[in-house]
Parts: structure tokens; sequence; C-alpha cells
């Protein structure tokens, strides 16, 4: 159903009168933009706290997961789900039940269908809120790093991921791309991303952060993540910089079990602090923590969503932040490892935690709370001070005097033609030419017209409308190529490797996407094979740049690295490949040798263009 005129003004009065009746937040104007943690604003909010149940207030601590497409109506599949984990039928119930005070959207929950259906669940949500005891508008969240984390796909603008802006180093790049991406969000009703990653990814082989950040070194992190960080909020959302104090050196992923970062209080100071110290710095609304270990930072051994000493005493205390801390998600065994789930939450707020985000078990989370405060183990003034900083970022974002979104802004701004014209150029400039022997590249149609597209296929973010050797290859089509994909996967066997050399024949030139690939990997026997039949290889790491390391010796002509392998991504590094554009990404960072791990094959900044360049013409 579209929202007329007329509807969204009945939708914005009702908002406008519940919240006044309750607070008086809706009457201040220019919230939206304006400071609002001044004496004025905090004492109506002060106020509203006050009148506020218990219940209520325990439940504005609570960001959750809810299945369904709708607000009310979810499909009957999506209500089993939500009765199988929360004990409720729908987003409504949930927050007449808890009155969380905000929901995290995932396209697994079937909550991004599409950008009419998005907008209409915000709306719901938003109304079921205004309609409880004390009318609170909620933080709509999700988590849009864009690249390889990504849950509202296309039609909406789809952007590089962080190390992809890395490699272009430009920080209107970084500040354009928040901005764009903060609209659109916002055009939803989604209002609190998850987003930047201000992780300093210094371990290759980190497997849960690698391309989610911008790259190793500290300083050049710290300047794009405070130009995200801008861009989002000047689109009038929430930014939030992750996972404090810094998640960027560790072979474990938090997901699976507790990774314990060995830094030293000096080394943290220097390599993981500069990005949320510049977040803060750019007026950051709210930071994430980790699930992670820091002996130096906390001799305690808790996960750091778990420690006083770090969130309070050097993200509150020495960053001098006061903003919203919201924690990872407390599903993931990294913070569940030490203790039970009942505990979990309650020492989160006792080290300085404001929002709970998506617990296993809402029930048993949102009563240890509520029975932790009624014995006088969080007293409430604590609780109450979390909920103060929640409202001021509420009424920042002008929530209070209007939380409703329309089909006309929707169809205005997500996925528009601006948009997605500015995501190929920035694209453009942060795919990375790394080896060329030859002066192979640019691809000329004269004489390679004849293109096999082979290599991984893994599974497709929400920024990919196919597999990649799909999407590769339909790209060289479209740029007047004759292109052949087949899928090789992410291990090929030696079938598969086979079919590829047969394929091979008579082609002009083979691209093989590597994903990951190690020592052992079968990736490099496919390249080996390719290679061996004379016709050139072009190599692109769909993913982890640091691929090239591994393919030493087998054979291949050229290699190129996208960061990821969003449509995005892949058509840019394609228009690169046959010379539409020009190689400008550097490596945000080094490549080590596979051999000799401890010293570098390519270092930080390294990265190729064309000796002679003229686009050809279309």
């Amino acid at each position: 159903m579209h929202y007329r005129t007329s509807r969204r003004t009945l939708l914005t009065a009702t908002a406008a009168t519940a919240a006044a009746a309750a607070t008086g937040v809706a009457a201040l104007p220019g919230t939206a933009q304006a400071a609002v943690s001044g004496t004025s604003t905090d004492s109506r909010l002060k106020r509203l706290i006050a009148r506020m149940s218990l219940e209520e207030k325990v439940g504005q601590l609570f960001v959750m997961r809810v299945y369904g497409h709708s607000a009310t109506d979810p499909d009957q599949a999506d209500v089993d789900a939500n009765l199988a984990e929360i004990g409720v039928r729908d987003a409504a119930e949930l927050i007449s039940t808890y009155h969380v005070g905000g929901i995290i959207y995932f396209a697994w929950a079937h909550n991004t269908r599409d950008p009419h259906q998005i907008a209409d669940l915000s709306n719901g949500i938003q109304r079921a809120g205004l309609a409880g005891p004390t009318p609170l508008p909620l933080l709509v969240s999700t988590d849009q790093e864009h690249g390889i984390v990504c849950r509202v796909g296309e039609p909406a603008t789809l952007l590089p991921g962080a190390m992809a802006l890395g490699a272009g180093g430009s920080r209107t790049d970084a500040r354009t791309a928040g901005r764009i991406a903060g609209a659109e969000l916002a055009a939803l009703g989604i209002n609190q991303n998850y987003a930047p990653d201000a992780d300093v990814n210094v371990n290759p082989a980190n497997p849960v952060i690698g391309v989610r950040s911008f790259g190793s070194d500290p300083e050049s992190v710290a300047g794009l993540v405070a130009a995200q960080v801008k861009g989002y909020q000047s689109a009038g959302i929430a930014s939030t910089a992750k996972h404090f104090p810094g998640h960027g050196d560790t072979s474990t992923d938090s997901h699976t079990g507790l990774p314990v970062i060995h830094h030293t209080r000096e080394q943290w100071a220097e390599l993981d602090a500069p990005p949320f110290r510049a977040a803060v710095a750019a007026g950051i609304d709210s930071i994430m923590t980790a699930h992670i270990v820091v002996p130096a930072l906390d001799p305690s051994e808790d996960p750091a969503t778990l420690s006083r000493p770090i969130l309070t005493g050097i993200l509150r205390e020495e960053l001098g932040y006061d903003g919203v801390v919201v924690t990872d998600a407390l599903g993931m065994e990294g913070v569940r490892t030490k203790y039970g789930d009942e505990r979990v939450p309650v020492l989160a707020l006792l080290a300085g935690v404001d929002q709970l985000l998506n617990p296993p078990d809402l029930g048993v989370a949102w009563n240890a709370v509520l029975n932790a405060v009624k014995s006088g183990e969080i007293s409430e003034a604590r609780v109450e001070e979390s909920i103060l900083r929640i409202l001021r970022l509420k009424t920042k974002l002008g929530l209070f005097r209007d939380p409703y979104v329309t089909h006309r802004g929707v169809d205005r701004t997500v996925g528009i033609r601006s948009h997605l014209a500015a995501a190929d150029r920035i694209a453009e400039r942060t795919t990375t030419l790394l080896a060329n022997t030859g002066s192979l590249l640019p691809l000329s149609r004269r004489s390679h017209k004849n293109l096999l597209v082979v290599g991984a296929d893994p599974a497709s973010p929400s920024g990919t409308t196919g597999p990649p050797t799909t999407t590769i290859a339909g790209a060289f089509e479209e740029l007047g190529y004759a292109a052949t994909a087949l899928s090789t996967g992410t291990a090929p066997s030696a079938a598969k490797i086979a079919e590829a050399v047969a394929a091979a024949e008579g082609k002009d030139a083979v691209i093989v996407g590597t994903y990951n690939v190690t020592a052992t990997s079968s990736q490099r026997t496919l390249v080996s094979a390719l290679s061996a039949t004379g016709v050139p290889v072009v190599t692109l790491a769909i993913r982890n740049p640091y691929d090239i390391a591994h393919l030493a010796g087998t054979g291949h002509a050229a290699s190129l690295a996208s960061y990821s392998w969003t449509d995005v991504e892949l058509r840019a590094a394609a228009r690169v490949i046959a010379g539409r554009a020009r190689p400008e990404g550097r490596l945000p960072v080094p490549v080590q040798r596979a051999d000799a791990p401890t010293q570098a094959l390519y270092p930080v900044g390294y990265g190729l263009s064309y000796r002679s360049y003229a686009p050809p013409s279309p």
C-alpha cells in the first residue's frame, strides 16, 4: 500500500501527538540536527523515564531480531519461528510483551525482501512502539557494511566494502559511500547502521574481519572511519564503529570461539585505538563491543563486552565517549564461553553497555536484567543512565517528531541512477592490479575477444545477483566480449579442473576468480593447469587480496584484487581488465610471501597502472 500525503500526515500527527503527550520532546525544533544532550532536552527525557515502568525500562535496553516481512502479518513459517525462539507471534507482539527499544533486520529473518516491504515493516514497528503504555519510537538497525556484509540487497545501491575503499584510499569516496548508504537506509526506516568496521586488520589469517576492515595502517583506517561516520550521520542515521577495543589481530572467529588479543597496552594504543579515537572525534553515535579477551587491558580475561576496565575505564573515561555502547550479538560463542546466558546481559550492563543486542533467548536475558534490578545488583539509576543515552539518540534522529517513512521517499532515494553511477565510479577506483606480465592487460577485443570465466562461486552476499563467474562473464558480454562461465568451486576436483582445461581450448584468455587460496588449495592446481594450455590466464582475488602469494609458479599472466564478489566490484574489475577503466587501487594491507611470511611480497600502497592507457571506445 502506498501512503498518500493524507495518510502520511495522519501517521506523523499520531506519532507527534503520542510522543508529545508522553515527553514534550516532539515539540523541540530541529532535534534531528541539533545536539540533544543539553539541560532542557535531558530534563524532558528524564521526566519521561520517571514515568516508565521498570519493565519498560528494562525493555529499552534490548535490540532483538524478529522473523517476518510484516510487523503484524508475517508468513506462518515466520510466526512459527518467532513462537519457537521468542515466544511471540510477530514484531508488534514482541514490542508489546518486552517493550524492546530496538529491532535488528536480517535477510535470513525475511525482514528485507524489497524496499517498499522494508519501509512498511519499519512503519509497523514504529506504530507498535507508539501504541505502548509509554509511547516510544524504536531504533531499527541492521549490518549494512557493504562488501561481504550486506542485509539489504538490490535494488538498493550496493557499494564497495571497507577494504576496497581502503584500496581506493579516498576519504571523499568513503564519505560519499556512507552518505548514499545512509540516505537509502533512512528512506527504508532503518535508523541505526552497525558500520563502519573500525578494526585494523594486521593478521592475514583473521577469519572474521579481513576485508571488512579498511586496512592494516592505523592512521589510514582512522581517516576512512571518520569519513564514513560523517557520511552516514550526515544522512540522518546513527553510525556504529565496531568492534571495540579492536578485533583486527586474531585467528579465531568470535562467532564460534573466544579470541585472545596479545597486544601490549602500548601496541593497543598504537594499532587498535586510533580508528576509535577518530570515530569519537567525528561524533560517532554508537560503538559496538567485541567478544574478545585483551589481557593487557583487563587481566581478568573477561570478554571486552563484559569488561568494566575496558568499556568504562578506557572507552568512557580515557577516550571520553558518552554515546551509546551496543554489544555485538549476544548469541555469539565468544561472549557465552565464560558465563551463562542469564549472566551475560547483567555483566554487560555492569561493564558499561547501553544496548543488549540479539540475545539467544530474550526471555532469559530480559528476566535476568529485571531480577538484577529488583535485587539491587544493578541499580535503577544505572539502567536509567543507559536509557537516557538511548533516548538522546532517538531524539537526535528525529524519531519523536516523525519516525515514519513513505513509498514515495523510497522511490526517490533507493537505488536511484545517481547513486548507482557513484557506486560504479567508486568501485573502479578500488580495483587493484598486482601483476601484468608482458602488459597483457588491458585485454583487447581484437586479440582477446573470446573469454572463459572460471573459479570460485562462494555463497552470495546480498549484494550479488548470481554466482561470481556468471556475473563476471555477463559484465564482459556487456562490454562486447564473448564470455563463457564455468563454476569450478573453492576446492575444484580433478574432474572439474579437466573440464575447465577442455573449456579453455580455443579461448583467447581465461579469467579465474580465486577465493582465499592456500598453499594446499586445489585452486592452485586449477590455475597451473589452465596456464599450461598456453592460453593467457588472469586471476582475480574476489575476497582477500592475499591469494597472489600462493599462486607463485602457477604461470598466470596477470593478477588483480576486487576485495569482494558483489556485483558492483566484479563489474568494475571487468571494466578494468577490459580497459574501460584505469586500475587505481593500491593495497591497503601487505601481502606476505607464502614461503617467508615475515617478508612482504607486496607492501602497503603497492599497485600497478597501465603503462599506456587509452580507454577503447564502447
